[in-house]
């Protein structure tokens, strides 16, 4: 098995790309060569790749946030460009769906990628993914790899300990390649 290298300079990017380095390193590697931190774990493992091969600084993506230009927001409004969280829409969706509703990940992104469908539309979306979450269908991103991966060793493990299923993710997120649960990573609780 090949351990995981540390993360600095000397490494190449495919080498780079084929371990699992949380996000507080990536930030920690950036702010000593210089990088910018800002964005998601994905943007910023992309950044450090360019980096690695070329020693060239990728740009930050210019996109900037809008503040929504609805004066009032009724089930026939229609999703605005640049969607963005704001505490008017979260209370519109707790006026609409209840107490319990969440900005969840995947309703962030619903909205976000469904400019010009109504609210109404927006609500119903809602409970659809509420529904495939339960039933296990939704998928999750790549930089949820833990919880896509603790998720797949209890659907194969039932009965099993979250330590467990954490000493597996560790000893698998030590291994190149992907990060997805493996029944051979059973090996690490022996």
């Amino acid at each position: 098995m090949r351990e995981r290298p540390g993360l600095d300079r000397n490494l190449d990017s495919s080498t780079f790309l084929d371990f699992y380095y949380l996000k507080e390193e990536m930030v920690e590697f950036c702010r000593k060569y210089g990088l910018p931190v800002s964005g998601g774990k994905m943007e910023i493992a992309e950044r450090i790749a360019h980096f690695l091969d070329t020693g060239g600084v990728l740009p930050v993506s210019g996109k900037k946030k809008r503040v929504t230009s609805l004066l009032e927001i009724t089930e026939d409004s229609r999703i605005e460009a640049d969607f963005v969280c704001s505490e008017r829409h979260r209370l519109f969706f707790k006026e609409h769906i209840g107490k319990s509703f969440s900005f969840h990940v995947g309703f962030q992104k619903w909205l976000k990628s469904n400019t010009g469908k109504t609210y109404k539309e927006a609500i119903d979306a809602y409970y659809q993914i509420l529904e495939e979450k339960k039933t296990g269908a939704a998928k999750i991103d790549r930089q949820f790899e833990y919880n896509t991966y603790i998720r797949d060793f209890f659907a194969d493990n039932k009965g099993s300990s979250l330590e467990q299923a954490i000493r597996c993710w560790k000893y698998k997120k030590q291994l190149p390649g992907h990060n997805r649960y493996e029944r051979e990573d059973l090996v690490a609780l022996e």
